[in-house]
């Protein structure tokens, strides 16, 4: 009789970036530095979009929603990396790394989903400004929020659920957290189905959200075209520049993350691919989405009471 190999681990170890125990301090330092500005910085859009009146709009308030992702998108990740450092450990339950692994998809789900949202508002601003009071009313962007949200936990409940069923070989993860990917790859059993499953579904949210964007920017751009002044024409473009800055940042890097994971094997290759993806990203939204944005700085001023 064939023995099947149904081995279930309870604990598995993060490999991290380095063995090198000379290097542990500098990537503690580095990595704590990226997550307390990615925490600050997300923050600081939170409180300035709530506390002004000027702010309590469809554009802030998405982005308000898109700041409070991101933090829990690092904060999946980043702090029991840095606990395993201070420790030297490297351990993570099983059931724990399922749910960093749950929370992560969950987060980067919501994070397509928001770009879209977002994407929509700007086309309803620009295509049809006069409707945009009752087409964007409170309650729409309640239920596009409460949508995505539900969207986003079904996907991430379907990688989940496949993830829990697999058979798993060993215990080292050559990574610095549980990714999706990684996961399936322990598995002791044919791996076709899992990947379609995780493909599929990645390709669905990603690239349905992706194809939001792109349609709704393709509206806009034709909108703009029939606009005759360049000083409209400008005007127009700017209130779009953060948003396409931030998606491009986010696909582009995610992209990264599935095109090197796909290309090669080198583990080294594909985690400093998901640093960009999993880490930049949220640190940099909020500079993108205020360094240019005189409302956002006219809030900030007011909150700390200072002329920035």
């Amino acid at each position: 009789m064939e023995l099947r190999n149904d081995t279930r681990f309870s604990e598995f170890l993060l490999l991290g970036f380095s063995e090198e125990p000379e290097l542990q301090p500098l990537i503690f330092g580095l990595f704590l530095s990226m997550y307390l500005i990615t925490v600050c910085g997300n923050l600081l859009i939170i409180l300035a979009t709530i506390s002004d009146s000027h702010l309590h709009t469809p554009m802030y308030f998405f982005l308000s929603n898109l700041s409070f992702v991101d933090i829990c998108f690092s904060s999946t990740t980043i702090p029991k990396m840095l606990w395993n450092i201070q420790t030297q450990s490297r351990v993570i339950t099983h059931a724990g790394c399922v749910l960093q692994m749950y929370l992560f998809v969950l987060f980067a789900g919501l994070e397509d989903c928001l770009l879209t949202v977002m994407a929509y508002d700007r086309f309803v601003a620009i295509c049809h400004p006069l409707h945009y009071t009752v087409l964007m009313n409170p309650r729409l962007c309640g239920l596009l929020i409460l949508v995505s949200w539900i969207i986003s936990a079904l996907h991430s409940l379907l990688q989940s659920l496949m993830i829990l069923r697999l058979p798993v070989y060993r215990v080292e993860i050559p990574h610095f957290f549980c990714e999706l990917k990684q996961m399936v790859q322990l598995a002791c059993c044919d791996n076709f189905v899992n990947y379609a499953v995780m493909y599929f579904g990645a390709g669905l949210l990603g690239g349905g959200s992706l194809a939001g964007v792109l349609y709704s920017y393709s509206k806009i751009v034709s909108s703009i075209r029939r606009i005759s002044s360049a000083q409209g024409k400008y005007k127009a473009l700017s209130t779009c520049a953060s948003h396409l800055s931030g998606v491009s940042l986010y696909y582009c890097t995610g992209l990264g993350v599935y095109l090197s994971s796909a290309g090669t094997h080198s583990s080294h290759s594909s985690g400093t691919a998901s640093v960009m993806y999993a880490v930049a990203t949220p640190m940099l939204n909020p500079f993108i989405y205020s360094l240019r944005n005189k409302d956002i700085k006219r809030a900030l001023k007011r909150l700390f009471g200072t002329k920035l």
